[in-house]
């Protein structure tokens, strides 16, 4: 079972969607966890919840008309193995969190949206938390069905957690589960 070596605090990181990325395309960024991940001590990280945020243009606004040059969507999700410049399915273990923007440009009407499952673990009980072994956790975001509009785009997430010691039995449970989602 998993003990907490710290109280919460949050990682963030910022993908940066400039006005030239089209429908479809990815753009990824990586969160370094080798100072907080030790395989000789079993320390791992614990992710408590994870929110996204969306901004655009230099005043970091949030009307909807500034996101894509037509009715889409800016969909994101974080990940413990590195996807590339592509979305994962939902039932990829790697998955940690993922969501959506939804943006009508006709009516001017945005929705947000973050998955139930796995974004928010529930209590601060260390069971609900989603375990991470790995040394780096990645963040790929991207519009679909239309493309970025004339604003570049900030999307961020922010990654509450906590470092966790595990015993060797569940550390090396979780590196298994984690290497065989990547094959």
């Amino acid at each position: 079972m998993a003990t907490a070596k710290t109280g919460s605090f949050y990682l963030t990181e910022t993908v940066t969607l400039l006005s030239t990325v089209t429908d479809g395309q990815r753009v990824q960024g990586s969160i370094d966890l080798g100072a907080y991940v030790n395989v000789a001590t079993g320390q791992a990280i614990a992710v408590e919840s994870v929110d996204f945020v969306f901004q655009a243009g230099a005043d970091y606004g949030q009307a909807g008309k500034d996101f894509l040059d037509a009715s889409g969507a800016i969909s994101v999700q974080l990940s413990d193995l590195n996807p590339g410049d592509a979305l994962i399915r939902a039932d990829d273990q790697s998955l940690i969190a993922s969501g959506s923007m939804n943006i009508d440009n006709t009516a001017n009407v945005v929705s947000h949206a973050a998955d139930l499952y796995p974004d928010n673990f529930g209590p601060t009980n260390l069971s609900e938390a989603f375990l991470v072994v790995n040394d780096t956790m990645y963040l790929v975001a991207g519009p679909d069905a239309a493309g970025i509009g004339t604003l570049d785009v900030y999307v961020t997430a922010r990654i509450k957690c906590r470092v966790a010691k595990l015993s060797t039995k569940d550390w090396m449970a979780i590196a298994i589960q984690s290497t065989a989602s990547d094959n």
